[in-house]
């Protein structure tokens, strides 16, 4: 253990060092792609409920680890992440077992989320220095155990200027990727101007080390139309130039267009017109109830894209 501390400790020192803007980083292959989020309701949702199309790349989202303490008044930690999933029916075995019997199936963790224990999961650094150490080392003990590919960005609520955030994600970004830890990654905003803010001042410093943008689609007003949905869509690529945006709906009846007001047909379009980089679901939690319809029908069209 102290001898994975101090192999932590130089690679965090050599990070903070040498990290810039231009810093070369191998991209991932990043594949047309379907994404759940599972989890965060505590529902006993496992990774083999969720039907899995063997022609598609499948990327679980474990939902969430927050650096908070896991009381009835949380506190911020400061980078020392905590897991809030399902960890008792979302098991490192259950990973290693659902990737061996899917081989095009992929696991990763989300960070943050919207509360904690019924408080905001704020992003609350001390500094910039000392929350990418405490991050570097508690994301990696984590995705080391659980045999981890990805890494999502989900922060809703800030204490903090968008120049720090950005540092802060940025630089624990860079040395997950560069020192292999994940293979993936990927932010999740939505259409707020204070998280697109932030987010932004991410994206602009840090485009390079992002492989996807998971937009959360679903935010938007319910009863969205098919035209709506589609000046969304151009609107946040417009945003976000260059990056992989996913479009998204939620099982919850949230908001947004549904698959039930035309998602799929929306899909279809954006995928004539090349533009279809992968589906994403809020959540498996909340998608038991219909048997993952949805799902199969997500993975069925990103199938017939490929």
């Amino acid at each position: 253990m102290e001898s994975f501390k101090l192999w932590i400790s130089l690679l965090v020192l050599q990070t903070l060092l040498s990290i810039s803007r231009t810093t070369a980083v191998v991209p991932a292959n990043c594949p047309v792609v379907f994404r759940e989020y599972i989890g965060a309701l505590g529902k006993n949702v496992t990774f083999s409920d969720v039907p899995i199309n063997p022609n598609v790349e499948f990327h679980f989202l474990l939902s969430f680890a927050i650096d908070y303490t896991n009381t009835n008044s949380p506190q911020p930690t400061n980078g020392d992440f905590l897991i809030y999933w399902d960890a008792d029916n979302l098991t490192p075995s259950h990973i290693s077992s659902i990737k061996a019997k899917h081989k095009n199936v992929k696991v990763g963790m989300s960070l943050g989320g919207d509360s904690v224990n019924g408080k905001n999961a704020t992003f609350a650094p001390t500094s910039i220095t000392s929350w990418v150490r405490n991050a570097i080392n508690s994301i990696t003990k984590i995705s080391k155990e659980y045999h981890l590919d990805a890494i999502d960005i989900d922060y809703e609520h800030f204490n903090v200027d968008p120049n720090t955030f950005a540092e802060c994600i940025g630089r624990l970004l860079y040395f997950l990727k560069q020192n292999n830890v994940i293979s993936y990654t990927s932010i999740a905003p939505y259409a707020d101007d204070s998280v697109q803010e932030h987010y932004l001042a991410l994206w602009r410093k840090y485009s390079h080390l992002i492989d996807y943008v998971n937009f959360q689609f679903y935010a938007y007003a319910k009863g969205t139309t098919i035209p709506q949905f589609l000046q969304y869509f151009e609107t946040q690529r417009c945003n976000y130039k260059g990056g992989k945006i996913l479009v998204s709906f939620g099982t919850n009846n949230i908001g947004g267009l549904s698959p039930e007001n035309g998602f799929f047909d929306a899909c279809t379009i954006l995928r004539r017109q090349g533009k279809l980089h992968g589906i994403f679901i809020w959540s498996a939690d909340n998608s038991m109830k219909d048997h993952f319809l949805n799902e199969k029908l997500s993975q069925d069209l990103l199938a017939r894209a490929t």
